[in-house]
């Protein structure tokens, strides 16, 4: 996704830096959840289909987040800060969202979740996996729109230097894991 409209991102100051290529802090902000999702359901098999939710929420979310941002970068029209009075912002504003690249992050997270149900991957989290990647889609989108509205919020500001892209990735797929788990009990 990083790659789409690179030239056009990098003469905006918009584009990812070196090309789009992720470091050790971002594998491991993007990755860290779904890990822990998997580590868990080896040690307590009798819970491996409410993690296997959050696993693919977690992966859902951080395609949905690189998706919408990368697409919303590229081809979105008009750019707004993602917390109220939603005032027009530039492309590429830290929280920043768009209609195209919002709906580019939605559809994304429904393609991951559905493939991950006719892999089998889902089958026993709800009574559907249909229902389960809804789930799992709708947890992304959860915690996408969090993590629009912290880094809106927060992330580069005086103070919170630590509050890194790479962190909030780590909170946002957190988030999402967390919410399709908990989802995935009330439903069971």
């Amino acid at each position: 996704m990083t790659k789409i409209k690179l030239e056009q991102k990098e003469r905006e100051g918009t584009a990812e830096a070196n090309s789009g290529r992720r470091n050790v802090g971002s594998v491991w902000g993007s990755g860290s959840a779904g890990v822990l999702c998997a580590l868990l359901a080896l040690a307590y098999p009798e819970y491996d289909s409410i993690l296997r939710l959050g696993f693919v929420a977690s992966f859902c979310s951080k395609l949905s987040d690189t998706t919408a941002s990368e697409v919303g970068k590229a081809y979105g029209k008009t750019t707004y800060n993602s917390l109220p009075p939603f005032n027009p912002v530039p492309r590429g504003t830290e929280g920043a969202v768009s209609l195209e690249g919002t709906l580019a992050g939605v559809a994304a997270s429904f393609v991951f979740a559905g493939v991950a149900a006719l892999l089998g991957e889902l089958n026993t989290a709800t009574s559907s996996p249909l229902l389960a990647a809804a789930v799992c889609a709708f947890a992304a989108f959860v915690a996408t729109t969090f993590e629009s509205a912290l880094g809106s919020m927060m992330q580069g500001r005086k103070g919170w230097e630590w509050l890194t892209n790479d962190v909030v990735n780590g909170i946002q797929i957190a988030i999402a894991a967390i919410i399709a788990i908990l989802l995935g009990i009330a439903l069971n």
